[in-house]
């Protein structure tokens, strides 16, 4: 179970601990889960106040002949509070899924993000997937991809931005080289990106784009290429 997929599975139910393992090993995940569970307890709180008995005063004496006789009615909490911790959780879910502020995280940002939670991927290996595997990652009604850009030892579908992306590694000079394709997720301009022990780049690439990763002593420009060379998109 990776992030996106725990996380999902922790906002549907906050008690959720089928992401144990996962859990054990990813402190962000940790402090996610503490957060949503305290956002629970605080909506429970919210929907279970004793609202008080409200009694209609007692009216002066008058000639009741014609006037109807009111009885005590008892006031239940108002529909509006379920509304509004409904509210509150769907915008606290939103902003977390964004990057756990009121602001999005940048497209960069997201994918040092999601590399750091893939560790596993980064591996040497000199054993390419296999083609079944490939394919299934890559289908044909998102792009053609042929062997150009160099071996390929890892390929999994992953959540960017709530659209499925191919995730491919190849294998460089100085180690394991990241591969996103994004056929839906448009830049306008080419973005170089350099993290604490990475380099990469964005490139757009028709109404798509997609982004490189390498140890900050590969050179991407070769790389970059034969990726261009090897990835056509279907639409």
């Amino acid at each position: 179970m990776n992030c996106e997929q725990y996380r999902e599975a922790i906002a549907a139910e906050p008690s959720f601990d089928g992401g144990a393992g996962h859990l054990s090993e990813c402190s962000a995940c940790q402090a996610y889960r503490s957060e949503m569970l305290a956002l629970e307890q605080m909506i429970s709180r919210a929907l279970a106040l004793d609202v008080p008995e409200l009694e209609v005063p007692e009216l002066p004496h008058i000639e009741t002949d014609n006037v109807v006789t009111l009885s005590k009615r008892r006031v239940s909490p108002p529909a509006f509070l379920a509304i509004a911790a409904t509210v509150v959780l769907a915008a606290f879910v939103g902003f977390r899924m964004l990057g756990g502020g009121l602001e999005p995280q940048s497209l960069a940002d997201e994918l040092l993000a999601h590399i750091d939670h893939e560790p596993a991927a980064l591996r040497i290996s000199s054993v390419a997937v296999a083609d079944a595997r490939l394919e299934s990652v890559v289908p044909a009604d998102i792009a053609h991809l042929d062997h150009g850009a160099g071996l390929i030892t890892y390929a999994q579908s992953c959540k960017i931005r709530g659209r499925d992306v191919p995730h491919l590694v190849i294998q460089g000079e100085h180690g394991p080289v990241t591969i996103l394709l994004m056929p839906d997720e448009m830049v306008s301009a080419p973005q170089t990106i350099t993290g604490e022990s990475v380099n990469g780049v964005i490139l757009p690439v028709g109404d798509g784009s997609i982004a490189i990763f390498g140890e900050r002593e590969e050179s991407l420009d070769r790389i970059e290429r034969k990726v261009l060379d090897s990835v056509t998109w279907s639409t």
